[in-house]
C-alpha cells in the first residue's frame, strides 16, 4: 500500500458492543485511544448492552482524559446486533469500525485498515489479522481442532486481498462504509440472551456482496483477541458449534427458502444421521483416549441445533418471515 495514496481525511467511528466485561473493556479502549490515526478523525462509541457492572463509570472515566472523543450509549435490548446497529445510527463518520470488548489493537491497526479503501472505490468492507492473546497456555487439542473461526481468529499469509468473496471477516475487526451499512440493512440478528438466533455479520457480509461491493484484507492491520481460560473448555466450544449450526441454518434458508417438505428431508436425510454419527464417534474416541472426541462432540451440538432451527422454520410461519427480511434495524 502506497503511503502517498492514503487519504488522511477519512472519519471513522469505532463501535464496541459490551456486556459486563470491564476487565477487558478498559484494555481495549486504551489500545484504541493510542492509535496513530489522527485523533480528531475518529471517535469511539461504547454500546453498553444493558450491563449490570460499572461499565458506564469506566467509560466516563476514560473519556475524561482521552484526546479521542468517546461516546457512551445504553442499548437495553439484549443482543450484539442491537448494540452495533444502534451505535451506527449515532455515528457521525464516513466509516464504521466494529470490534469487540476483548481486543488489543496494534497502534497502527486503524491507519493500515483504512488505507485499503483508497485502492479501489468498490471496496466497502475491510478486515485484517486477528491473532490470539492467550491468558493461559492453550491445550494441544484446542490448537489441533479448534482455532481460526471458532475463536474469531484470522491470519492469512497475503499482505493484501481484494475480492468479491467473504474470506472470513469477523465483526471483531471489520470496517464498513457507513452508507453501505445502511443500504444493506445493518447486522442481521446475532446473540440474544447467550444464544445465537441469526447469522450476524455473516448475513450482513452476504447482503453487501450481493450488492456487488468488494471486500479487502489488510494483512498489516493487526489486533489481538484475548482468549481466557473459559474459552478453552468443551462447554464453550459446544456452545460455539451450536451457534454455528443456527447461523448456517439462517444463512441457508435466506439463500434457498426451502419448502417445509424439503426441510423435513434435510432433517431426516442429513441432520439426524450426522448428529447420531458424531455422538457415537465422540463416545468411542473418548473411551479410546483420542482427543478428537472433542471435535465430534462439538459437531453433535452443531447438527442438533441446526435441526432445531430447521424444525422451527417448519412449524413457525412468523419465524420464516422474520428470517428472510433484509432490514433488521426495527423489530
Amino acid at each position: 500500500m502506497q503511503q502517498n495514496r492514503f487519504n488522511m481525511n477519512r472519519t471513522v467511528s469505532i463501535i464496541i458492543p459490551t456486556y459486563n466485561r470491564t476487565d477487558t473493556l478498559g484494555i481495549t479502549i486504551k489500545s484504541l485511544i493510542e492509535q496513530t490515526y489522527p485523533k480528531h478523525l475518529y471517535e469511539i462509541i461504547i454500546a453498553d448492552n444493558n450491563s449490570s457492572d460499572n461499565t458506564k463509570e469506566l467509560v466516563e472515566s476514560l473519556a475524561g482524559s482521552s484526546e479521542v472523543r468517546i461516546k457512551y450509549l445504553l442499548e437495553s435490548r439484549q443482543g450484539a446486533h442491537f448494540a452495533r446497529n444502534s451505535a451506527a445510527q449515532i455515528s457521525e463518520s464516513e466509516f464504521l469500525y466494529f470490534t469487540d470488548d476483548d481486543m488489543i489493537a496494534e497502534k497502527d491497526m486503524l491507519e493500515n485498515i483504512i488505507k485499503v479503501f483508497d485502492l479501489d472505490y468498490n471496496i466497502a468492507v475491510a478486515g485484517g489479522r486477528v491473532l490470539p492473546k492467550w491468558e493461559f497456555d492453550p491445550p494441544d487439542w484446542l490448537l489441533k481442532y479448534f482455532q481460526d473461526g471458532t475463536l474469531s481468529l484470522i491470519n492469512k499469509p497475503e499482505k493484501l486481498i481484494i475480492t468479491n468473496q467473504d474470506f472470513g471477516i469477523f465483526s471483531c475487526h471489520q470496517v464498513i462504509k457507513k452508507n453501505v451499512f445502511f443500504e444493506c440493512g445493518g447486522f442481521n440478528p446475532d446473540i440474544e440472551k447467550e444464544k445465537l438466533i441469526g447469522n450476524g455479520e455473516t448475513g450482513l457480509n452476504i447482503k453487501i456482496l450481493n450488492k456487488g461491493y468488494y471486500f479487502a484484507y489488510a494483512g498489516d492491520s493487526l489486533t489481538y483477541h484475548i482468549i481466557p481460560r473459559s474459552r478453552m473448555t468443551q462447554k464453550y466450544l459446544n456452545n460455539r458449534f451450536s451457534n454455528q449450526g443456527i447461523c448456517d441454518g439462517f444463512t441457508n434458508f435466506r439463500k434457498s427458502e426451502y419448502s417445509k417438505k424439503n426441510l423435513f428431508k434435510l432433517i431426516f436425510n442429513s441432520h439426524i444421521p450426522l448428529l447420531i454419527d458424531n455422538f457415537v464417534e465422540s463416545v468411542i474416541k473418548r473411551l479410546k483416549g483420542n482427543s478428537e472426541w472433542r471435535l465430534k462432540r462439538a459437531l453433535f451440538h452443531y447438527f442438533y441445533y441446526r435441526m432445531k432451527f430447521d424444525l422451527k422454520l417448519i412449524y413457525n410461519d412468523d419465524w420464516r418471515k422474520f428470517v428472510i427480511r433484509d432490514d433488521f434495524f426495527k423489530y
